[in-house]
């Protein structure tokens, strides 16, 4: 979820928000308080804002849907298709063949998240919730989906963190 340090958008979805097709619907997953939704709501992308706690979300101008991921209640949107989905600071690997099913053909994936040894700078810091060396290709390659873009390691913005980073694109076709 986002943190109040956090108000704007990620300078990873920041710099691959171009890769998602002009006016495409966007999936912003475990939105928080929607700095991604909006961000691309500002690029006139119809959005879709998917959270546990869709309270900092009451003012956006997008279709919010608020669903528990996490305890045992259904995918909710069924078989519906995405052109873009943003994924930042949330990890769920349940939801990982849900994620790449709802990306339509020629849609990308950007996915940010914590990885092994954040511990050392804070929460999270259960491995159940920090991503293994290069976990994010691997689940961009048994989905089928063309990695396009991948970092792993240390950053220092917004704050100190170890981050796994991926954009990862649904071949036209598949």
């Amino acid at each position: 979820m986002t943190s109040a340090c956090e108000s704007g958008p990620s300078a990873w979805v920041q710099s691959h928000a171009g890769l998602v097709k002009a006016g495409g619907t966007v999936l912003d997953l475990a939105a928080g308080n929607g700095r991604h939704a909006r961000y691309f709501k500002g690029l006139s992308h119809p959005v879709v804002a998917l959270d546990r706690d869709v309270s900092g979300l009451q003012r956006l101008d997008a279709e919010i849907i608020a669903a528990d991921l996490e305890n045992g209640s259904p995918w909710p949107l069924g078989t519906r298709a995405f052109d873009g989905i943003v994924v930042t600071n949330y990890l769920h690997r349940p939801l990982f063949p849900h994620l790449a099913g709802a990306l339509a053909p020629g849609g990308v994936l950007i996915y940010e998240t914590f990885g092994i040894g954040n511990e050392r700078f804070g929460k999270p810091s259960n491995p159940n919730f920090l991503l293994r060396p290069g976990e994010l290709l691997e689940f961009a390659a048994a989905h089928g989906l063309q990695a396009l873009a991948y970092a792993c390691g240390e950053v220092a913005e917004p704050k100190r963190a170890i981050t796994q980073r991926v954009v990862a694109k649904r071949l036209i076709g598949r």
